[in-house]
């Protein structure tokens, strides 16, 4: 089998010298092309170049979720074509790996290319959903180009959080849990709209939902990880699914404090529940709206500022090696 190997050479959890094992292990079973990225958005025209290419047939992304999502940007560059384009495989090699983990695939990354190794063999896969998002038509966002993320969004507040860490890893900070904490804490105490909430949920058919705080989009569960605690958001999320979303109408310090007790404590069977929480599964299309530019982030990468995005839940996008 032909495959491209894109490696992200920063992933925080992976040394040099693993990744040489990595390739020497793939090599063994596969036609590798090892490809190693430089700069944003590279892997991204890696897997484009790839499945426009014709001859590949496994793509793998070995690094954090970022990586992941650029790669399923480029193979899904000119929309899903599950039996047209190159299947992909996930070598975990970030700080959380969310996608990876809920594919059922283990962290250490060792341990996963041996798993990955292993479902090559016995031709083991799956056709999973993906989420994509892209400007509203009629709104200044129109031009926004579309792009799909395979685990979750976020319009508001928790988008606020993903770009604050950002800003501290680009001071050279490292990506962990304690930063995001951080983070959270200065971002609720800086948020001006905690109590009345910009943004309005409209679905076809249905009634709109307006004045929410935040808005969390889920195409699994869990929705992340604090350490190795799975946080459920939104349980009922599944890569057989459209989308899933949790909306807050309102974060002050109470009730900030027991949704976030509530997602510590969260299973696969309850996530957050309450007055002020606004649940929906298995939505196919929505818009969100905010009066204000709002910071929106994929897949844990922060977007900039957007005042209308429009999602679509597309079931059975693409293959993958598991």
């Amino acid at each position: 089998m032909r495959a491209l190997l894109v490696v992200n050479p920063s992933a925080t959890t992976t040394s040099a010298r693993t990744r040489d094992v990595l390739v020497h292990a793939l090599a063994s079973d596969l036609k590798l092309e090892v490809a190693t990225t430089e700069y944003r958005g590279h892997a991204r025209d890696l897997a484009r170049a790839a499945a426009e290419s014709g001859n590949t047939e496994l793509v793998v992304a070995l690094g954090g979720d970022g990586t992941v999502n650029e790669v399923v940007n480029g193979l899904l560059h000119r929309g899903p074509d599950p039996e047209g384009l190159p299947r992909l495989a996930v070598v975990p090699g970030g700080s959380t790996n969310v996608f990876a983990r809920a594919l059922g695939l283990p962290n250490d990354a060792v341990e996963a290319t041996g798993a990955l190794l292993d479902a090559l063999r016995e031709d083991s896969g799956r056709t999973i959903g993906l989420g994509h998002a892209a400007g509203t038509p009629g709104t200044e966002d129109e031009g926004v180009p579309g792009r799909w993320f395979t685990f979750c969004a976020g319009f508001g507040f928790d988008a606020g959080v993903v770009g604050r860490v950002e800003q501290q890893r680009e001071r050279g900070k490292r990506s962990t849990h304690s930063l995001y904490v951080r983070q959270f804490m200065r971002q609720f105490l800086g948020e001006s709209n905690r109590r009345h909430g910009t943004i309005t949920l409209e679905r076809p058919g249905e009634e709109p939902l307006a004045n929410l705080v935040l808005s969390i989009i889920c195409n699994t569960s869990p929705w992340t990880y604090f350490g190795n605690r799975p946080i459920y958001a939104l349980p009922k999320a599944s890569f057989d699914t459209a989308l899933d979303v949790l909306g807050l109408t309102r974060l002050s310090t109470l009730t900030a404090g027991h949704y976030i007790s509530q997602l510590l404590t969260s299973s696969p069977e309850r996530g957050p529940e309450g007055r002020h929480a606004v649940s929906l599964h298995d939505q196919d299309s929505f818009t969100l709206h905010s009066q204000a530019p709002l910071p929106f982030q994929m897949d844990g990468d922060h977007l900039g500022l957007r005042t209308s995005v429009t999602f679509t839940g597309v079931r059975r996008a693409l293959r993958v090696i598991v």
